[in-house]
Parts: structure tokens; C-alpha cells; sequence
């Protein structure tokens, strides 16, 4: 079989046969030398807590994950809450048929009932009934910078959450709780602003055009080859939308004949990607080397559907820190099984670049493992960098291609120049390139900032998911009418939070999501985990059945975090 041009580019092996004199089935492929001991029955733990790796030998540090087992008379209270909730959504619709309650969802008008219908009243259920009760707690306007604190824009509803006011008065001083400001760039003073503002002024708020048009400024090389230099890699390519980086991008490296193996719990954009990409996509449970390794086994043994033809190739699809569950991905294990079975590793670091390792290089810096190993490196701006934006890197023969091919390389406008300089100039912060320790105290301040957030949350007894050096703080609400109270008596007492349900998470697990940041004072945490406290006292939140909070194993002293 001839290899394609992009498995060309991923130097990989497409018929995974077998070498080094290991044993071989009939038709050459691996069948057994697993690389994780497969149990009969994939059962997550009975407290859910993952607190030992697989396979020990590859870290270089204690992995510390937790993820508390549900109550079980929350988990009932829970569906019973939601089930009333949906007897009552279809009584609100029986009044809205009959206009004994006002209807505010768009409608088929009565001379078109005859043509296909453009409005699904029944998916839209969820919306009209559930989530139009709390929809006050998102989508609130911001007046200032979101850094630290933030001025939120006073709104009130009258007729119930459909439509919203301004009342002209401003909420000052907001505790940010929620924003993705890892490292505290989002900020209107300092390097990065005075930089972005030259900047500015030099080439103007945009370009108007295409990098392949008239849209390839000098500040793009530059900031794609800091970048490169930044993630350890050949070459890099920067892209003017997160989101785009992972749904246009993964279409041109993976087509029909090709497999993709994705975490359960991958990003939207991931997964739109393998879906417009046309591969075969098979789920992993999430975080689970057993399940990922018999997929991969199958996916080698087995060949394609019907044909039993070799996969084009294999994808392996994960991200850094999982924005949801806190969690950070086993990357060493990843790494280990993606070598043994010669598939390509896709790496998402949106959260975590900037946000983890002792350089702030992310997740494999965070392990002390060679970037070489991953095949694609991708990454956003928009978080440790306050910026806009994404990237992928990898091998120079890699990057070329998706410059040839990417849609969104071809297509989207260039990134805005001020922009770029803010990515430039945050970034050479980090790297220490700007003649200060501004970048390593930042980076020290966020892990002693999650350390000490988390462990406070722990001794006052909530149930919090994720890795121990996980910024992403999840805090299990569960039920689904203290979504929206413990968002409104957060803002009561001054303290902006994001709160999330169902369908972005498990029916029964619906939580509160909270992004410490190195911008954060000592003192403004202490005040947002009183505040937590005192709303978890009344909306009775501590679940927690442990006695004692587990110990952080992160990096604790200076010299621990600033080595490698």
C-alpha cells in the first residue's frame, strides 16, 4: 500500500507490523505483548480516585488525580430534580398551545404549517423549560478589562430570563473566578499592552487579507518562530481562531481509511474535527490506558471494517488539561503506547501551555518529556497569553503541509497585529527573554495559588475533581436548581463565577468552574473561598465523605519549580 502525502510527513509505519523479532501473527500484526495488563471488565473505581498511575516507572513525579464517587441520595435527588422539572416544561407547553401562557420561542407561522418545519419545538425543550430558569448566570456584560477583578454591567428580566435590561448602574470590583487569565496577562498596563499599542500604531488593528495573499507580515514569522523556539519543535504556524485550529486542521491531515482514537472528553472543537475529517472515530474512556490500548490492539489485529485493510493511520487524540474535569492528561503512558503501536499523538494544550511545568511549556514540560515525541502540538493564545488565537507544531515537513492544505490557513484572515505583539511579548515574559524574573515568579505564583485554593476547598469539605496542579477548579453543584443559586449568591457577594450543566457535563454532574490565576492576591482568594463556604453552608454543597483532604504533591519552592 502506498502511504499517503500527510503519513509521509508523520513518519509512520501504516501497517503497524511487527519488529525487534517479536512474535507475529498470520497476517503480520501484533496480537498480544500488551503494554498495559487488560482486566476482563473496564469498572471505575467505587471513590472514582485515580491517584496511581498505570505504570509508575514512566513518571519522573507523584500523579494525583481525584474524582469522588456521587452520593447516592444526591445522585436520586438529582434525577428527581430534573424529572420534575420536565413535567412541569411539558405543563408550560401544553399552556403556551393554548395561549394561556405567553409564548416567547419562535414559532411556525400558520400559513407555512404545511412546509418542512424550521423549528424543532421538542429539542428545543431543554432550552425553553431548564435552562431559560437559569440563563441570568452567563452571558453577562463585562465593562473592564477581565483581569483580576472585574466591572460587570448591571441587567434585570421582567418577563423571566427571555429578555434582559440594562439598568445603567455598574457592579465594580468583581473577584474573577472564572476567566481563563492563567498567568494574569489580560491587562491594559505593563509590557504586553505597551507593546500591543506600538504596535497598533505601527500596522493598525488589522490586515484585511490572507497570510497566503497580502496578509504574511514580518510580526507573523516572528511570533511563529518564537513559538517554535518556545514548544521545543522544528517549526510551528500560528491561526487567528482557537477553535478553528482543532476543527480545520485535523480534516487535512486525516481522511476516509484513516482512525481516530478520542478521549470522551475532548474539546467540541476535537470533535468536529474528526468529524469533518471523514475518519473512523472510536471513544476512549477518559484518561484510561486500558481502554485506549485495546482499542489500539483491535484497530491493528482487526484492519478496517469489511476489508480488514491496514488503517491509513492511526490518530491518537488528547488534550493537556481537560477543561471540565480538571484533569491532566497520562501523557507518559500516552507516549508509551503510541510508540508501541507506531500510531501519531495529537496534542490539544489549549489549557495547559503557560498554565503547567516548571518553563510553562505545558504538559510535557510538566513530565520532563521530549517534545519530539509528540507528532502534533497544538496549543491556544487565548488563555496563559491573553491573546487570541492558536497554533500547532511539529515537524518543519508537517507545518509546510498545512500551510499548502490547512483550510484555515488558506482561508481566515491573518491575526491581528497587535495581537501577535501580545503573543510575542508574553511569551518572551516567560521564557525569561525580557531581562526579568516576571515570567518564572508568575508561574510560581499560579502553582502556589492552585495548591493552596484546592487544598482550602478540600478542608471545608466540597467534592473537587481533577489533578492536584490543575489551575481548573471543578466544584460538584449536582443538583440542578443550585446551578443557578450558588452562580446568583456568588455574584451577591461579589465574586463572578461560571456554573455548568447538563448537556456539557453528565446529568447528575453538574458543577461550578473555577480558573485560579497568578493575578490573584492571597487575600482575594481567602475572600472568594469565604464566600464559597458561607454559599455551600446554604445551599448545602459539602459532600464530601473523606476525613481528610488529599497531600499536594506539587511543586512547592522555588527551586523545585523553576527546575527541570
Amino acid at each position: 500500500m502506498t502511504e499517503s502525502a500527510t503519513s509521509k510527513l508523520l513518519n509512520g509505519d501504516i501497517c503497524h507490523r511487527t519488529s525487534n523479532g517479536k512474535k507475529a501473527s498470520k497476517n503480520g500484526f501484533v496480537k498480544d505483548h500488551s503494554l498495559f495488563e487488560q482486566p476482563q471488565k473496564y469498572r471505575r473505581p467505587r471513590d472514582k480516585n485515580q491517584n496511581v498511575p498505570h505504570n509508575s516507572s514512566l513518571y519522573k513525579k507523584p500523579f494525583v488525580e481525584s474524582f469522588e464517587e456521587t452520593p447516592l441520595w444526591v445522585a436520586v435527588l438529582t434525577y428527581m430534580g430534573y424529572g420534575i422539572l420536565t413535567i412541569f416544561g411539558y405543563l408550560r407547553d401544553f399552556l403556551r398551545h393554548w395561549n394561556i401562557e405567553k409564548c416567547h420561542v419562535a414559532r411556525e407561522r400558520d400559513e407555512q404549517k404545511d412546509f418542512v418545519p424550521l423549528y424543532q419545538d421538542f429539542e428545543n425543550f431543554y432550552t425553553r423549560n431548564l435552562y431559560m430558569r437559569i440563563r441570568d448566570n452567563w452571558n453577562r456584560p463585562i465593562c473592564s478589562v477581565p483581569g483580576a477583578k472585574v466591572d460587570l454591567v448591571e441587567r434585570v428580566t421582567r418577563d423571566y430570563n427571555w429578555t434582559f435590561e440594562h439598568t445603567g448602574k455598574v457592579v465594580k470590583d468583581v473577584i474573577n473566578m472564572g476567566s481563563y487569565n492563567y498567568l494574569g496577562f489580560a491587562e491594559n498596563t505593563g509590557a504586553c499592552a505597551d507593546a500591543a499599542l506600538e504596535v497598533t500604531k505601527m500596522y493598525g488593528a488589522g490586515v484585511g487579507s490572507t497570510r497566503c495573499e497580502m496578509g504574511n507580515l514580518d510580526i507573523h514569522e516572528e511570533m511563529e518562530q518564537l513559538v517554535a523556539r518556545f514548544l521545543g519543535v522544528e517549526s510551528a504556524m500560528a491561526f487567528g481562531m482557537g477553535f478553528a485550529t482543532n476543527s480545520m486542521n485535523i480534516p487535512a491531515l486525516m481522511g476516509k481509511g484513516c482512525l481516530i482514537l478520542s478521549d470522551e472528553l475532548n474539546h467540541t472543537s476535537l470533535v468536529l474535527g474528526a468529524r469533518l475529517s471523514g475518519s473512523t472515530i472510536r471513544v476512549f474512556k477518559h484518561n484510561n490506558m486500558q481502554s485506549l490500548e485495546k482499542l489500539l490492539r483491535d484497530a491493528i489485529v482487526h484492519g478496517q471494517p469489511r476489508t480488514h485493510r491496514p488503517w491509513k493511520k492511526i490518530l491518537i487524540v488528547v488534550e493537556g488539561i481537560y477543561s471540565m474535569e480538571g484533569s491532566i492528561v497520562r501523557l507518559p503512558e500516552v507516549i508509551a503506547l503510541k510508540k508501541r503501536y507506531k500510531a501519531y499523538l495529537y496534542l490539544d494544550e489549549a489549557h495547559s501551555i503557560g498554565a503547567l511545568g516548571p518553563n510553562g511549556r505545558g504538559v510535557v514540560d510538566y513530565f520532563g518529556l521530549d517534545s519530539k515525541d509528540v507528532d502534533i502540538m497544538m496549543g491556544t493564545f487565548t488563555k496563559s497569553f491573553g491573546a487570541a488565537g492558536g497554533y500547532i507544531g511539529g515537524k518543519k515537513e508537517l507545518i509546510d503541509y498545512l500551510r499548502r492544505h490547512s483550510h484555515s490557513a488558506m482561508y481566515a484572515t491573518s491575526m491581528s497585529p497587535p495581537v501577535a505583539q501580545q503573543i510575542i511579548t508574553s511569551m518572551k515574559i516567560i521564557m525569561g527573554e525580557d531581562g526579568t524574573t516576571l515570567g518564572a515568579d508568575r508561574l510560581r505564583q499560579l502553582s502556589q495559588n492552585t495548591t493552596y485554593f484546592r487544598r482550602r476547598l478540600h478542608e471545608m469539605g466540597f467534592i473537587i475533581y481533577g489533578n492536584e496542579d490543575s489551575p481548573v477548579v471543578p466544584l460538584m453543584l449536582y443538583m440542578p436548581a443550585k446551578i443557578g443559586a450558588f452562580g446568583r449568591e456568588m455574584l451577591k457577594r461579589n465574586i463572578g463565577t461560571v456554573v455548568v450543566g447538563f448537556p456539557a457535563t453528565p446529568i447528575i454532574e453538574s458543577r461550578a468552574r473555577f480558573c485560579v490565576s497568578a493575578a490573584h492576591t492571597r487575600e482575594m482568594l481567602d475572600t472568594a473561598l469565604e464566600a464559597i463556604s458561607e454559599v455551600g453552608d446554604l445551599l448545602q454543597l459539602k459532600y464530601s465523605r473523606r476525613e481528610q483532604p488529599l497531600p499536594s504533591l506539587g511543586w512547592m519552592s522555588e527551586e523545585s519549580l523553576l527546575q527541570d
